[in-house]
């Protein structure tokens, strides 16, 4: 009986020419705006956001964030909507600059775009010319015929300090073996510059920063900071990263 029933109302729907409904998908561009059109509109704002920094320009954020709209800042700060205009004001008296989209990667999922671009920042500061580099990540949602930006999180983009020289006597007194529970480092002088390894790992050439401060190129996040004694020996270091020291004690000289 309800095999009959079915088919009768199958035959039914065919007979009014029905069919059952596909689902529908979720916003997405329209077939009129490719990605690459996409892409284009989405720079476009994001430059458009950057320049607006420098003059405190609200308005040119307000209208591109979603109401939900949150900034991970360079700093780890969350700022919600509200806080982040009111925290964007033009730059002080005596400073000047811009911030230059160098680089951009784009990715179009539906409705929701995933932006990672690079931002280079030439600023005055005071009669001193300075640079910085960020690295920006972005979700932009599709509303409307428009696009909103969700969220942002801004990635400051460190860079090796300058290096300063050294003479040979002074680069000698860091030269030795050093421990960390059991763990050993061993720092030996060539030439001009220092080398230090731990123990099963290449070895890495250390620069002075300043003295009793080394780092190794391409690792700008850690430095190396030497204690010495009453006496003025050099007896340890810490290895320090984020503010977290690791501590080594000098157990002896480096052998030859």
């Amino acid at each position: 009986m309800q095999t009959r029933l079915f088919i009768i109302v199958l035959a039914l729907f065919l007979m009014n020419g029905l069919s059952v409904a596909s689902p529908q998908p979720g916003p997405a561009t329209s077939p009129s705006q490719s990605a690459q059109e996409v892409e284009r509109l989405l720079r476009d704002k994001d430059q458009a956001l950057l320049d607006a920094i420098a003059l405190g320009d609200t308005k040119t954020w307000d209208a591109a964030m979603a109401p939900g709209f949150v900034c991970v800042d360079e700093t780890g700060e969350i700022i919600p909507r509200q806080e982040f205009l009111k925290q964007l004001m033009p730059l002080p008296t005596g400073v000047s600059g811009n911030i230059k989209i160098s680089a951009y990667q784009f990715e179009l999922h539906g409705g929701v775009a995933i932006v990672i671009h690079t931002d280079d920042e030439d600023e005055n500061y005071h009669g001193q010319h300075l640079k910085a580099r960020y690295l920006t990540t972005e979700t932009w949602q599709k509303s409307g015929s428009d696009w909103q930006l969700l969220s942002e999180h801004i990635y400051s983009v460190l860079h090796d300090p300058p290096a300063i020289a050294l003479t040979a006597a002074e680069l000698g007194v860091y030269t030795g073996k050093y421990a960390a529970g059991d763990l050993t480092y061993t720092i030996r002088r060539e030439g001009d510059h220092l080398v230090g390894a731990r123990e099963g790992r290449p070895a890495a050439q250390l620069d002075a920063e300043v003295r009793d401060v080394f780092f190794v190129k391409g690792q700008p996040r850690t430095r190396k900071i030497f204690q010495r004694d009453q006496s003025g020996q050099v007896v340890g270091f810490s290895d320090r990263r984020e503010g977290v020291d690791l501590v080594w004690k000098k157990i002896g000289s480096a052998s030859p």
